[in-house]
């Protein structure tokens, strides 16, 4: 009998099929579109309910230093609060009822009115504007008289046969309802207002919440920010606070004085309802830009209704023309400052965003609720892009926008930049402050190998043209050479060109650096000379002339590691000038560039700076006639090219 063949089992057993886990897709431009629609689709779905939470808000700012104030009277958190909110309320009631006394007063009025404005109408026909409306108006007509006429009705045929009879007319039949019962009326009456009434009263609620609980939500808005550093944190929202309840209570009190005295104004004109255009005018003041023009118009056309001449219409143009930019312009910034922490493109932008989303009453909080959420961003690092989008501050660094200009190759805007720049500073400080620190982010760029070659020549080109537009502009920090230091001889010395060597490093950008210090020690009655690297190389160094070189000073931005390079520069030129007196400027261009005792113990030199402004202080310093003359002065041998530099 056959055996049947036994298949061994593997030495090594498979392995089971494994799946990859899922991975959580990466994070694309897509997702914050997505979030932002859903962000704005909620606030307008749900405005029935935010927009009175947005009020509440607000309004707590306003309140809380009423309430601090209360409190520190000993009256309890509660009876604070309630006390706050209950004035509240009293103030709100009062204004809604005026608002409707004068509104009911106007509506009575208003067939007395129509006389006035068709005796006004009938008196602009005789006008010159009139005469031409007229005009037009005739054209209209004569050219609707020309058109086509409509074509006769025919005549019926005496033979034809009699038309049928008229058919018979429609008797029209009334139906009465019931007379409606007092339920029926009352919700006829009040359905109107219903709404409203809901509004104030679920802001109220909130209001009342928010005051009573203030600590706890500070406490949790603390912990949503980040409470990682929480003296910061603390800091950063106390700080908003203490500035958002100062804004909103400073501009409701001069809003609520500007209703106040244009309401008195229209009474001493003898506009009717003046209370109403008050509290109008108060009302549209917290509406940006429109909000003073809008509150002129309703007066304006109320006035024209009321005199039969045009006297009360120009005193009430003059009051608002006289009032809106002494307040806008004078007033306000004495109080609050010059702007709202937001630029005039958000403001517009917020006033559109918010009206499309939540209508008038959007119109009206648009700026609070903007100038809350740029706050936030101010203090709130994961909100700083609110800041960024609606903040007035600038987004770039004056240093971060020169780098971006020169990369752009714009020399118009480069040389706008200095100038817009120059007006706050000397010369020698936008140097060393703005083109340095730029002259540093394109070495840092260029050593990350994503500068061009193209770039770098654009660089290098705007560079040189900012310089020499510049060559002529007094530096406010250079003072010329007196007489005594005149007749002395030693500043006629350190005048002649080529005094003072400006050595520039390997770096494209060393040179424009040279060029710049050479420039502003000529504005010192120093004379420079600019010297590329390429001139000292090793090479080269036994045909350089020096000429009559007392000093030389030699700039780098490109700094990474042990500058061995800069190193052998200064051993050459030690060799080259054994009685001149070496500086090494080194302007840290890296994060982990050498410090000053390094860059000593790394590089043999008489002096070491660090910026633009220590580098002219050594030179000016050494050019001073009683510093002893550096080519009469006998120094030691030279360091050897090449061997160890002693620690």
């Amino acid at each position: 009998m056959a055996t049947r063949p036994t298949t061994k089992p593997p030495l090594i057993p498979p392995r089971p099929t494994r799946i990859a886990a899922a991975e959580t897709p990466a994070p694309t431009m897509s997702s914050p579109l997505i979030v932002a629609a859903l962000i704005v689709t909620g606030l307008y779905l749900g405005r029935d309910v935010l927009i009175p939470i947005a009020i509440a808000i607000l309004l707590s700012f306003v309140l809380g230093p009423l309430v601090n104030l209360l409190r520190r009277w000993h009256l309890g958190r509660f009876l604070s609060v309630a006390a706050s909110v209950l004035m509240t309320l009293s103030v709100v009631g009062a204004l809604g009822a005026l608002i409707g006394v004068q509104l009911a007063d106007i509506a009575g009025d208003v067939p007395r009115y129509r006389t006035t404005i068709e005796r006004k109408v009938e008196g602009l026909k005789d006008t010159p504007a009139g005469r031409m409306a007229e005009y037009v108006a005739g054209i209209g007509r004569t050219m609707h008289q020309d058109g086509p006429k409509p074509e006769p009705k025919p005549e019926p045929k005496p033979d034809a046969a009699p038309a049928a009879p008229p058919p018979e007319k429609a008797i029209l039949v009334e139906v009465k309802d019931r007379a409606p019962d007092a339920l029926t009326m009352a919700g006829t009456l009040l359905s109107p207002i219903l709404h409203p009434l809901a509004t104030i009263g679920i802001v109220f609620v909130v209001l009342l919440f928010l005051l009573m609980q203030r600590e706890d939500l500070r406490d949790r808005m603390i912990r949503l920010a980040g409470s990682s550093d929480l003296h910061r944190t603390t800091v950063a929202m106390d700080d908003a606070a203490k500035r958002l309840s100062r804004y909103f209570l400073v501009q409701l009190a001069l809003n609520a004085s500007f209703g106040l005295v244009v309401g008195v104004g229209l009474y001493v004109i003898g506009v009717p309802s003046p209370v109403l255009w008050g509290i109008f005018s108060a009302l549209m003041r917290f509406v940006p830009y429109i909000g003073a023009v809008l509150s002129a118009v309703f007066p304006l056309a109320l006035a024209a209704a009321v005199d039969p001449g045009w006297t009360m219409v120009v005193e009430t143009l003059i009051l608002f023309a006289i009032l809106e930019p002494l307040v806008g312009h004078f007033i306000e910034p004495m109080l609050y400052g010059h702007s709202t922490g937001m630029s005039p493109f958000a403001v517009l932008v917020s006033a559109l965003f918010w009206t499309w989303l939540w209508g008038p009453v959007g119109l009206l909080l648009s700026t609070p609720l903007t100038v809350c959420l740029v706050v936030l961003g101010r203090h709130v690092d994961k909100l700083e892009f609110l800041d960024v989008l609606f903040g007035d501050r600038p987004a770039l660094t004056p240093v971060e926008n020169f780098y971006q200009r020169i990369l752009a190759g714009d020399a118009d805007e480069v040389q706008e930049h200095a100038e817009l720049i120059l007006k706050s500073c000397s010369l020698a400080a936008y140097y060393d402050e703005v083109v340095i620190r730029g002259l540093e982010l394109a070495a840092r760029d260029a050593a990350r190998g994503v500068l061009t070659t193209e770039q770098k020549a654009d660089i290098r080109q705007s560079l040189a043209g900012l310089v020499e537009d510049l060559a002529e502009r007094e530096d406010e920090g250079a003072e010329p050479p007196d007489a005594e230091e005149a007749r002395t001889g030693v500043t006629e010395a350190w005048a002649e060109p080529g005094t003072v060597l400006c050595v520039s490093g390997r770096s494209f950008v060393d040179e424009s650096a040279c060029a710049i210090l050479a420039q502003l020690l000529r504005t010192r009655g120093i004379g420079a000379r600019t010297v590329p690297f390429a001139e000292l190389a090793r090479a080269r160094i036994d045909t350089f002339d020096p000429g009559p070189a007392r000093l030389a000073c030699i700039v780098s931005t490109a700094i990474s590691g042990e500058p061995t390079h800069l190193r052998r520069l200064a051993e050459r030129l030690r060799r080259k000038l054994p009685r001149a007196r070496l500086v090494v400027g080194l302007w840290q261009a890296d994060e982990n560039g050498l410090d000053e005792a390094a860059q000593r113990r790394a590089i043999p030199a008489d002096m070491h700076v660090t910026s633009l402004r220590g580098a002219i202080d050594a030179i000016v310093a050494a050019a001073d006639p009683a510093t002893p003359d550096p080519v009469a002065a006998e120094r030691p041998a030279a360091h050897p090219v090449g061997a160890p530099v002693p620690v």
